[in-house]
């Protein structure tokens, strides 16, 4: 049978590749204008712009080639000159490809490609809960390594005994948003735990939300009428300047009571820059939420840090599992999971959530 040009139908329509092809000529005209960088915010933009593009199309370029390469290591097998073991290869690789498009039509709301701001804060139980918080932070790290993300600090407050008792830091990636996004809400785990001297088996709570980074493809308009800003001094580490000038930053956005705060940089300037931008964030999602909530799609995750809010939970005693009671999909090596292998969950929520939006 015939096999089906993967460009044409089922893709054709969403992904065009003419269109995109002669948007990136149009942007790379623009980037050779003598007067491009008189602009730097939005000369920055334009080439993320043309970086996004090209790898959009490199993909697309790549699953036509593996396509043409099918039709004739199949050509070759009718006549007996390839093997099975060839073909199983070029079809894993073949199929990565249509599953990596595939997720990149899904993240088609605007703000799914954009850098993600991930908070972790640890609910009731001290030491324990905080160590849970670190322990999430940790894997949210070892997964952005694996797709390629940068990370960067934004607000780290360390916990007194061990653990965190709060951080906020920013995903830089394409699709960061997009992927991270399901990870919003409480997460559980069990475990016996290592700060108690009888050894006894504990339950942590700690809820984890994310936010898209704004750039200048989206509006956020924040009056100044409307923001109060604090200074105060830094607690965090980076040696004695930062802990005797007030550099660190608190913005407190009065209409919706939203506060960010950011002390990672010596300078009270851009720990303010960082703050505004996080802001925008916050206020971005805060719009979001209330259009997705009106149709009650996010109403259920918005809920206290603690028993029967979970979206996933991690049981380390007395058996091994992590099971997301969203999708309920399972896995039966913690270990792994907490060492960045997440992906498999961030996809069965997006595929729900696209199927319960059809």
């Amino acid at each position: 049978m015939q096999q089906q040009n993967p460009r044409t139908p089922k893709y054709g329509g969403i992904f065009d590749l003419d269109s995109r092809s002669k948007t990136l000529e149009v942007l790379r005209e623009q980037s050779s204008n003598p007067d491009f960088w008189n602009d730097n915010q939005g000369a920055s933009s334009i080439l993320k712009k043309i970086s996004r593009i090209e790898k959009e199309i490199a993909l697309w370029s790549d699953l036509t080639r593996r396509h043409d390469d099918m039709e004739v290591l199949f050509e070759f097998a009718e006549e007996g000159e390839t093997g099975l073991d060839e073909i199983q290869n070029e079809l894993n690789l073949y199929q990565k490809i249509i599953d990596d498009v595939e997720m990149k039509l899904i993240l088609g709301k605007p703000e799914d490609i954009q850098n993600a701001i991930m908070a972790i804060h640890p609910g009731a139980g001290g030491t324990e809960s905080q160590d849970w918080a670190q322990m999430l932070y940790r894997m949210y790290k070892r997964w952005a390594e694996k797709e390629d993300f940068k990370i960067e600090i934004i607000d780290l407050q360390p916990g007194d005994e061990a653990g965190i008792k709060d951080v906020t830091f920013e995903i830089k990636g394409d699709y960061a948003f997009g992927m991270a996004k399901a990870e919003a809400g409480v997460h559980r785990m069990v475990r016996i735990s290592p700060f108690d001297s009888g050894a006894r088996r504990h339950t942590s709570f700690a809820s984890v939300w994310v936010y898209p980074v704004v750039d200048d493809s989206i509006k956020v308009d924040i009056q100044e009428k409307d923001i109060r800003v604090d200074t105060y001094k830094s607690s965090g580490k980076g040696g004695q300047s930062v802990n005797t000038t007030d550099s660190a930053v608190r913005i407190t956005h009065l209409p919706t009571n939203i506060v960010v705060q950011c002390q990672n940089e010596r300078s009270q300037h851009k720990n303010k820059e960082t703050c505004f931008n996080m802001l925008k964030a916050r206020l971005y999602k805060h719009e979001i939420q209330k259009k997705e909530e009106a149709s009650e799609n996010l109403a259920k995750s918005k809920t206290d840090i603690g028993w029967g809010h979970q979206i996933r939970s991690y049981v380390l005693q007395p058996y091994q599992l992590v099971k997301d009671l969203r999708s309920n999909l399972e896995n039966t090596d913690p270990d792994s999971v907490l060492d960045g292998d997440i992906d498999g969950f961030l996809e069965s929520v997006l595929y729900q959530t696209k199927e319960k939006n059809k």
